[in-house]
């Protein structure tokens, strides 16, 4: 286990992960940007709640597969004693329960280890702002899911705008893609999606695309 001090600068984190391997490397590309700073990194989540308290983290890196306790119960443990706290799951796992289960338990996103390092960084960092990164094969198997489950159309009093943003999130857009195609600035997309959660009573984007494929309120076509 690593642990370090960080700077008022830095996005402080947490790592879950039980292949030592693996852990020491996302140490290593996390440590050497400068927006991130590694905390600690774990085998297991079997202490997840104290380490929580002590660490103080912004984002949580979570695999599914760990001793004693595993990834969807780690989650399921931070997120009902610590909710602002923003937990990516990274995993070899792509199959349906395990996605969905994890999307249920709270999981601000869902990544599979074989993502790049950039998109890596570059998911974390939307996790940081709000966002809900998936890689590209999850997001498919969740917008699969609800086209097969349909439910009842629901609007939730959203605005055209706001339909057009959560249109765009729901494609897995980051906020500078939403902002260049909305033409209007990464503020104003932020402000828009503060909005949308409030309307639709969640309180993450992975949250709002669930909802928003739940109840037919953007289109996939």
């Amino acid at each position: 286990m690593k642990k370090t001090n960080f700077d008022n600068m830095s996005i402080p984190l947490v790592i879950y992960e039980d292949n030592t391997r693996l852990r020491q490397s996302l140490e290593l590309l996390l440590s050497e940007e400068t927006g991130f700073k590694v905390l600690a990194a774990f085998p297991d989540c079997m202490m997840a709640i104290s380490q929580m308290e002590s660490l103080k983290p912004e984002l949580v890196i979570m695999d599914i597969d760990m001793p004693g306790k595993n990834g969807i119960e780690g989650v399921r443990l931070i997120k009902s004693s610590y909710p602002e706290i923003k937990v990516v799951m990274y995993t070899v796992f792509d199959d349906d329960n395990r996605i969905f289960d994890c999307i249920c338990a709270g999981a601000d996103g869902y990544l599979l280890k074989n993502t790049s390092p950039v998109k890596l960084l570059q998911a974390l960092e939307e996790l940081s702002e709000g966002g809900a990164p998936m890689s590209p094969f999850v997001a498919q198997k969740v917008f699969q899911y609800f086209r097969q489950n349909p439910s009842r159309q629901e609007t939730f009093n959203l605005t055209e705008r706001e339909k057009e943003i959560l249109t765009l999130l729901v494609r897995g857009n980051s906020y500078k893609m939403i902002a260049d195609k909305s033409s209007v600035s990464i503020d104003t997309v932020k402000k828009h999606l503060q909005n949308i959660y409030h309307k639709l009573h969640v309180n993450c984007g992975t949250e709002a695309v669930a909802k928003a494929l739940q109840h037919k309120i953007v289109r996939l076509d």
